[in-house]
């Protein structure tokens, strides 16, 4: 059993490498993660014997890149996020997911805080990573935002299609965190 006392060097994992990842396919590249998702899993079972193996589905959408899903029973993964961002999907995104997989199956990790201190001992301590929160990765193909709103300090909001649609034809109103003023639409951004 590993001794989470102790703090691996560097990344348990290894570190992948990018340039063969570069190269992969998108259904290579799907299922070196799963890989990569075993290997955490195994490392993650040093400390829990009894941890179940997560599923692993690409269907993920929007601004996450990863999420752990308990009721489904494993981890979710962002297809789009995961083409632009292979590497880091890899070195930091799996172990993020997986470290939320064994907390949770610990004894008291349905009560722990998702970022908090058990989570963050198990990057650090297991992965040998650092416990950062969120990502950095542009979004805007994965998350696309083309309805812009504007609000009286003239800032421009962007809203998904979801939001639009609640605000238009539902009549949610959004207000602008500034100045507080009511949202009105403005126009729909075109790609190109």
């Amino acid at each position: 059993m590993i001794d989470l006392r102790s703090s691996p060097v560097s990344p348990a994992l290894g570190e992948s490498d990018a340039q063969a990842l570069e190269a992969l396919d998108e259904a290579s590249l799907e299922s070196l993660l799963l890989l990569r998702a075993d290997a955490a899993w195994r490392l993650a079972r040093e400390i829990h014997p009894a941890l179940p193996r997560p599923s692993i589905w690409f269907d993920l959408r929007g601004r996450s890149a990863g999420q752990a899903h308990y009721q489904r029973g494993g981890l979710r993964f962002n297809r789009t996020l995961l083409h632009e961002n292979r590497q880091a999907f890899m070195d930091e995104i799996v172990p993020h997911e997986m470290a939320h997989w064994l907390v949770f199956h610990l004894e008291e990790g349905p009560k722990a805080r998702p970022h908090g201190r058990e989570w963050q001992t198990v990057m650090r301590k297991l992965y040998g990573l650092k416990p950062a929160v969120t990502h950095r990765f542009d979004v805007a193909r994965a998350s696309p935002a083309p309805y812009l709103y504007r609000c009286r300090c003239e800032t421009l909001h962007r809203f998904t299609g979801r939001r639009h649609s609640q605000a238009s034809k539902k009549g949610v109103s959004y207000r602008c965190r500034r100045c507080r003023t009511t949202l009105t639409f403005a126009y729909r951004e075109t790609p190109g």
